[in-house]
């Protein structure tokens, strides 16, 4: 009887799960499939789900828009260059954070994490004010370079290094490891999982921004990616098929990567939440 109550009950949480996982899939679908239709398609009565003439004029069309590739490729720059520095001067924060003892570390960690709770939006016009007195507005570096400071990366990185045993590190500095060394060799590669995440988590977050380089860009060639895709609601208004061909263009490189580090995505968040 009780076999039978627990395989009611997982068929009935699969069957929930399932049909959830559809109704989620339901608006990307229609992304999809609308991207691929024609002009004359998109006001078929019924819908076609699957175009009986699928054509690529819409990506076509997006790929000669004005900007698009070089939006992309900024995009690309920003991205990649904001994970690099994530995650080198997180990992380093971290470190100091967790593995190196000195005076009022407690209180500094708390006063940092303090910021978590400072929305973005307000510190727009301080990092643009900062950002223009340092000769670095309207730059792709004026986007890059305020994410020295991360907190929740830190925060994530933290809690990892400290549920690492402090022994590995004794045993490499009795055989001479300088404190650098045990930092890149030892604790580093035991955060392989969370720093995967953060990767993820970061790279899709800055590709995906938009008001932030709303802010810090005025010059056409320096747009990103979703500024020019938001230039192209307005051009395109009911062209739905141009809007959901460019919308699905921007998700590829984070379905890419997200399929390419899925299966450390999910462990990563619950390794980096555990209190040491």
């Amino acid at each position: 009887m009780n076999k039978m109550k627990t395989l009611a009950g997982d068929v009935f949480f699969h069957v929930g799960a399932i049909t959830l996982a559809l109704a989620a899939m339901i608006p990307f679908l229609w992304m999809v499939s609308t991207s691929f239709k024609s002009s004359g398609a998109l006001v078929t009565i019924p819908i076609e789900w699957i175009p009986k003439q699928p054509t690529l004029e819409s990506f076509v069309t997006v790929f000669q828009k004005d900007g698009m590739l070089q939006a992309m490729i900024n995009s690309l720059l920003v991205s990649t260059g904001t994970v690099l520095v994530v995650l080198i001067s997180s990992s380093m924060a971290a470190f100091a954070f967790a593995k190196i003892r000195f005076r009022g570390s407690g209180i500094l960690f708390m006063m940092f994490l303090a910021a978590l709770m400072i929305p973005s939006q307000v510190l727009f016009i301080p990092i643009y004010l900062i950002m223009s007195e340092l000769g670095m507005s309207n730059s792709l570096l004026s986007l890059i370079v305020p994410k020295l400071f991360t907190v929740f990366a830190v925060f994530m990185l933290r809690q990892q290094m400290l549920s690492i045993p402090d022994a590995y590190m004794e045993a490499a500095s009795m055989d001479g490891a300088t404190l650098f060394r045990q930092f890149y060799q030892i604790i580093l590669p035991m955060c392989k999982t969370t720093m995967i995440t953060l990767l993820v988590v970061q790279f899709m977050e800055t590709w995906n921004d938009y008001l932030m380089p709303l802010v810090m860009l005025n010059s056409k060639e320096k747009f990103t990616l979703p500024i020019v895709l938001n230039s192209m609601s307005g051009q395109y208004k009911y062209e739905f098929n141009l809007l959901m061909a460019g919308a699905l263009v921007s998700m590829i490189p984070i379905i890419l990567l997200y399929g390419v580090a899925q299966k450390y995505f999910a462990g990563g968040l619950q390794m980096g939440g555990v209190k040491g």
